[in-house]
């Protein structure tokens, strides 16, 4: 029996189950199909897919430690299989579970079909806490925490390949006909670099974590920038979490303990988050709160996304971000979550359209991830308390010196200090406000106070039944993890209508 092993986001060959298994099954072809039609869509990009590039070229590496080649083919995946079917009398297929978007969604249900009609095993293995059909969340943590706990999965050796398969090659960008995506600073892509990070995160970088996070100044080193290698599996979830409880073991003095402690809960809001959309992949597309449908227009305004998603809102800490992230693929959290709140609720764009321009340029991009913090931070899920930032205060409490502020909008170098933030209230701005740097697109305070109103008005109008409905279904249960690390440790009931989350 021949069998093939698909890799999708699990691209790495220590602590893989499902590679561990194919290996128990006789001859292996392993497998990544590269599906154009995937990287045509809106949410993905070629910085992402040049991240990806160089996680297989390290994965062919360690592929060849194991016995067995990493085959490459490009196309769609069940005209892919099929022919490999035919070729090398393929009769089991090996993967692991994937919470994708919507697209690898219905991929992997056309693969099911294909494969059921020819008569072709398909095993698929979890990865991560996710659990598959999950009906509700109660239990729900300790199964992720047993799955964590487990012992990690050896790199297989001694594996027989299947012969005479060629083993393609990896296409550059512009081979798959990527729209070009200058990203000068981005993380460099493969395990090794992974493992680099992690251990640089876990030994130098990261005893500051907990409090140098918010920032973009401080969180660009304290935080841990894991979040690509897990994002395409890299690295496993389950090494990382272990990793990071042997080190707690150590029992390292000064503010390591509580910082490890916090990324610890990082991790595991991490899953949190996946399973929402494992349990609901329309939350990609829909509100997950029904009455916010029709909240914001679904045409939105197309000069302030242009402006918003090219940094010139005229708001410098947001457009200091937003160049940011387009030179970097990366933003820590915090500052995620305000130009997202920025965004939907001072320019009154709906979500659906900034979400693909965040996807697109996160590096890091997890679907599981990205959606359902896209909706929390846009007030459209009627279980989390909507969190409007201000962008004149966030700038001035995450960015205090400005020095983040003017390395990224250079044509501030004349304001102020005091005014940086705020430059239409400075003196001189009529020289500068509609020339080198825009007029703001809103004004702020003006802005929040019309979307307070209507976002709190929208929650008070919510019908009980759906909103117990959403927690029943995706809310965390009583667990302090769960809880904003910041913010007092308390147990929230299940039938709260309020989620108090912040990853």
């Amino acid at each position: 029996m021949n069998v093939l092993i698909w890799f999708k986001r699990d691209l790495r060959v220590h602590d893989h189950p499902a590679l561990t298994l194919a290996a128990s099954l006789g001859p292996v072809l392993p497998l990544y199909i590269v599906e154009p039609e995937y990287w045509a869509l809106p949410d993905t990009s070629a910085r992402q897919w040049e991240f990806t590039a160089e996680c297989l070229t390290d994965l062919r590496q360690d592929m060849m430690a194991t016995g067995a080649r990493l085959t490459l083919r490009v196309g769609d995946a069940v005209e892919v299989m099929e022919r490999l079917r035919r070729q090398h009398k393929i009769s089991h297929i090996v993967s692991h579970e994937e919470t994708g978007n919507l697209w690898t969604f219905a991929r992997d249900k056309r693969v099911a079909a294909w494969a059921k009609a020819a008569g072709v095993e398909w095993t698929e293995l979890p990865q991560s806490g996710v659990v598959r059909r999950l009906k509700g969340r109660d239990g729900w943590a300790r199964k992720r925490d047993s799955f964590t706990a487990q012992p990690q999965l050896p790199a297989p050796t001694g594996l027989t390949p299947v012969s005479g398969v060629e083993p393609g090659v990896i296409p550059t960008a512009r081979a798959l006909r990527l729209d070009e995506d200058r990203c000068a600073h981005r993380q460099a892509g493969g395990r090794q670099h992974g493992l680099l990070a992690l251990d640089s995160f876990l030994t130098k970088r990261g005893e500051p974590y907990r409090s140098a996070m918010s920032s973009p100044l401080t969180g660009e080193r304290a935080c841990s920038r894991l979040s690509p290698y897990l994002a395409l599996g890299a690295l496993s979830g389950r090494e990382v979490a272990q990793a990071t409880t042997v080190r707690l073991a150590e029992r390292p003095g000064g503010r390591w303990p509580r910082s490890l402690t916090s990324f610890q809960s990082r991790l595991a809001w991490r899953d949190h988050f996946m399973q929402k959309l494992e349990d609901e992949p329309q939350i990609e597309v829909r509100c997950l709160h029904r009455a916010a449908e029709h909240l914001r227009p679904r045409d939105p305004d197309a000069s302030r996304l242009a402006a918003w998603s090219a940094g010139e809102t005229g708001l410098p800490f947001v457009d200091a971000c937003m160049r940011y992230l387009a030179a970097t693929g990366w933003l820590n959290f915090r500052m995620r979550a305000m130009v997202t709140s920025v965004a939907s609720y001072h320019l009154w764009l709906d979500w659906r359209a900034t979400g693909p321009v965040l996807a697109r340029r996160f590096t890091d991009y997890e679907p599981g991830i990205h959606w359902p913090q896209v909706q929390m931070q846009s007030g459209t899920t009627g279980i989390n308390t909507p969190r409007i930032y201000n962008p004149v205060k966030q700038g001035l409490d995450q960015d205090p010196t400005g020095a983040f502020t003017r390395r990224w909008l250079p044509e501030l170098a004349e304001v102020p200090d005091v005014f940086l933030q705020s430059p239409w209230r400075w003196e001189g701005a009529r020289g500068l406000l509609g020339r080198r740097y825009p007029e703001p697109v809103v004004d702020v305070m003006a802005a929040q106070r019309a979307a307070r109103d209507a976002v709190f008005g929208l929650r008070e109008t919510a019908p009980r039944a759906e909103i117990v409905e959403i927690i029943e279904r995706h809310a965390s249960r009583a667990d302090p993890r769960f809880v904003n690390d910041r913010a007092p440790r308390r147990r929230i009931p299940v039938s709260s209508a309020q989620l108090s989350l912040g990853l």
